[in-house]
């Protein structure tokens, strides 16, 4: 096992979508204490402080939302039936997940939809834990493939020192000598797993790929204050990642990001000592606006709009910070990449989807339309959040696969 230590350094949902009564949310207001008190009062500001901690606070188990209606047959033939949703019956390679997590098996093609009964049929193409007959409830995922041997490659699990310890990371080599990585980030509340679905298309290129975990995410160390910097703080490990690639004979590196991760990755652009080295990103579903993603699932949420907007000054400022549990405040307007889209200075591809119901992809277009010389945008229908591979993979690794070797310089046959 391989550990580099790099020297001392210089993205669910947001919130439950069926607001409580506003008796609740008072009492949580008034649980900040008398200190608390003198700074905000009364019902309005107990719903802010509840949001922003939903927002900051990683959630290590996911609820179990789905209900499993029944699993047919057993071995190659297996099929689920599941209530039909927006994301149940997308096109595509999914995932459920059952047994608190513990169970996982990747799902396929559609074979039956019955929009009368509300039920959709699909293949189970691989259970890779638990028991997939004995479920009764799990949850929806986008990531299909539980680690890289799931996918037909070898990898060497690593590990890179970060704040606090040491984070694990997943090396996937290319299949000759790599001057170029990728390292794969993931978003708010997933995995490394997630990074999966690009390795293959890295791997053509000619690149080695990394994929690694951050603070929080429930493999790499807490944070000292156990929240997320939403990219303001994370971004460190990422820079901590970008150190061992060139410690193990990288020249540069291409960032790959999810949702939050892609956050992260422009935090790490723009903020690294190595951000000489980091030669494109390639963004799914990114946050390019915090603001505006709040904004969003404040008003999906039923949260009315003074509440939404006090919400993001608890998170922006020193004095909210007994509220929402922050060591430091989180510069929202830096992280605004529409406005300061005249600072981002690597080439950038975005992927995003016009009817993701989690980031709107409305800040991603802008920001291609306000620097159009470095920042390429491509639209998907698919729905649901960063689920543009699993709706549309060959779209998705032509996408990328042709840009990056553009900015690259790579040849293809």
């Amino acid at each position: 096992m391989d550990v580099y230590r790099a020297a001392p350094a210089d993205t669910a949902a947001a919130a439950t979508a069926r607001p409580l009564p506003w008796a609740r949310w008072a009492l949580l207001g008034a649980a900040g204490g008398a200190a608390a008190g003198s700074l905000v009062a009364g019902a309005p500001s107990g719903l802010a402080s509840y949001f922003a901690r939903q927002v900051l606070t990683p959630v290590r188990e996911r609820p179990q939302d789905l209900a499993i209606l029944a699993v047919v047959g057993s071995g190659p033939g297996q099929e689920i039936i599941l209530p039909a949703t927006a994301g149940t019956t997308a096109p595509g390679v999914y995932s459920v997940y059952f047994d608190a997590g513990a169970g996982h098996a990747r799902v396929g093609e559609i074979t039956f939809h019955s929009p009368r009964e509300g039920t959709v049929q699909r293949k189970v193409e691989r259970v890779y834990a638990g028991d997939l007959s004995r479920a009764v409830r799990g949850y929806w995922g986008g990531s299909a493939y539980p680690d890289p041997a799931a996918l037909g490659l070898a990898s060497e699990e690593v590990r890179i020192a970060v704040e606090g310890g040491e984070a694990p990371a997943w090396l996937v080599p290319a299949a000759g000598e790599a001057r170029t990585w990728a390292i794969m980030v993931h978003g708010r509340g997933a995995t490394r797993t997630e990074g999966l679905r690009a390795v293959h298309t890295a791997r053509g290129l000619g690149l080695a790929s990394l994929l690694i975990s951050y603070r929080n995410d429930g493999e790499a160390p807490h944070a000292p204050d156990r929240r997320y910097g939403l990219g303001m703080t994370e971004w460190r490990d990422v820079e901590a990642a970008i150190g061992y690639a060139l410690a193990q004979g990288a020249e540069d590196v291409v960032l790959f990001g999810w949702s939050m991760g892609g956050a992260v990755s422009l935090q790490a652009a723009d903020q690294s000592v190595y951000r000489d080295r980091i030669r494109a990103l390639v963004l799914d579903a990114p946050v390019v606006n915090w603001m505006d993603v709040l904004a969003y699932q404040a008003k999906l949420n039923r949260i009315p709009e003074t509440v939404g907007n006090f919400s993001q000054w608890l998170i922006s400022n020193r004095a909210g910070r007994l509220l929402t549990g922050l060591a430091a405040p989180v510069d929202l307007k830096l992280m605004d990449w529409v406005s300061r889209s005249g600072h981002l200075a690597v080439p950038t591809l975005i992927l995003h989807s016009e009817r993701d119901d989690f980031v709107p992809y409305g800040p991603s277009a802008e920001l291609a339309e306000r620097n159009p010389g470095l920042v390429t945008f491509e639209r998907f229908s698919t729905p649901g959040h960063t689920r543009e591979w699993n709706a549309e993979p060959e779209h998705w690794e032509r996408v990328v696969s042709g840009w990056l070797a553009r900015v690259l310089g790579i040849s293809r046959a």
